[in-house]
Parts: structure tokens; C-alpha cells; sequence
């Protein structure tokens, strides 16, 4: 991959270790850091801030991708497959606005595809997708603890019952788009 190629996604989807661990295995992927963003509080936030609902930060994952590998376009359809895009505020016990389904887009063009990938997922839900869609101001990364969390504790419990269906659920959906080793 040549580095002026590639792109980013900036998205969130409740738990930062769950759509990492989707997005590690999808190929065309370079790089997946968890992290913050969509805050309003000053400085550098810590996950313990962002857990206390007062940043207004969401937990979310930065994915920089080759675009002739993979499309934005089809890494939205994946994240919005991913998780549950009409609970708001919310995926499963995890509960609060730092948790919320948002799509942080770079520039206009990402824009305009998200909304056309939003309308077009929505007839395949029941209740109405409450997806944000806002402009990325600013990235923050997580800390270390938090990178590539899935792939260092897949046998602690979170990891076992939350994650690990979602990435099952990956595989199904979305094989084609997979790197060879986890198709």
C-alpha cells in the first residue's frame, strides 16, 4: 500500500474494542486506533473522562484503509451491519452517549456517502437508525491499554460474549471482504 493512497474512517459504535476487533480483520485495513471523538471539553480526554458522560466525547475507532482495496462505502455498510444502529446512546448494557452510533466524516464527499448509506440501510431495520453524522473536529487515541484490545483478551469475559459474536456475525455477512487468514 502506498501511503498517498490511503484514507480514513472515523466512526463509533458503542464500545471502541468491539468495532476494532470487526475492522482488524477486514482487508484493505493499514491501521485501527481506538479513541474520542465529538467532544466539547478542552485538552486531552482519558477514557475514565469520556466514561463519565461529561466530555460529550463518543468512543470511536480511526481506520485508515486502501481505497483500492476496500471502499468507505463498504466499510459503512460493514460498521452499520455491525452493531445495532437504532438504539440510541446505547449498544446492549453498555449505556450512555460516549456509546453512541456516529459516523465522523473527513471531508464532504465522505459526508454525502454516509447519509446515501444511512438511507439506504434503513428499510433493513425495524425502528428508525439514529446514526449521527457529524464532521471529525478532532481525534483523540485511547490509551495503549485500549489498542488492539480484543486480540490481546479474547478470553476475558466481555470479549467472549459481546465481541466475539459481532466479529461471527462479520464473517457471515461480509466473507468477500475479509482478510484471507480469518475467511
Amino acid at each position: 500500500m502506498t501511503n498517498s493512497k490511503l484514507e480514513q474512517l472515523t466512526v463509533g459504535s458503542g464500545c471502541f474494542w468491539c468495532i476494532e476487533a470487526v475492522y482488524n480483520e477486514v482487508k484493505g485495513i493499514e491501521k485501527v486506533v481506538s479513541g474520542f471523538s465529538g467532544g466539547t471539553v478542552p485538552g486531552t480526554p482519558t477514557y475514565r473522562e469520556v466514561c463519565s458522560g461529561l466530555t460529550g466525547h463518543a468512543e470511536v475507532v480511526q481506520v485508515t484503509f486502501d481505497p483500492d482495496v476496500i471502499s468507505y462505502e463498504d466499510l459503512l455498510v460493514i460498521f452499520m451491519t455491525s452493531h445495532d444502529p437504532t438504539t440510541l446512546n446505547r449498544q446492549g448494557a453498555d449505556v450512555g452517549t460516549h456509546y453512541r452510533s456516529v459516523i465522523f466524516y473527513h471531508n464532504h464527499a465522505q459526508k454525502d456517502i454516509a447519509e446515501v448509506v444511512v438511507k439506504e440501510m434503513a428499510p433493513y431495520y425495524e425502528m428508525p437508525i439514529v446514526t449521527e453524522v457529524s464532521p471529525l473536529t478532532t481525534f483523540f487515541e485511547a490509551e495503549a491499554v485500549h489498542q488492539n484490545y480484543y486480540a490481546k483478551n479474547q478470553t476475558q469475559g466481555y470479549c467472549s460474549f459481546v465481541i466475539a459474536p459481532k466479529l461471527t456475525k462479520l464473517r457471515k455477512l461480509h466473507t468477500d471482504k475479509l482478510k484471507s487468514h480469518v475467511a
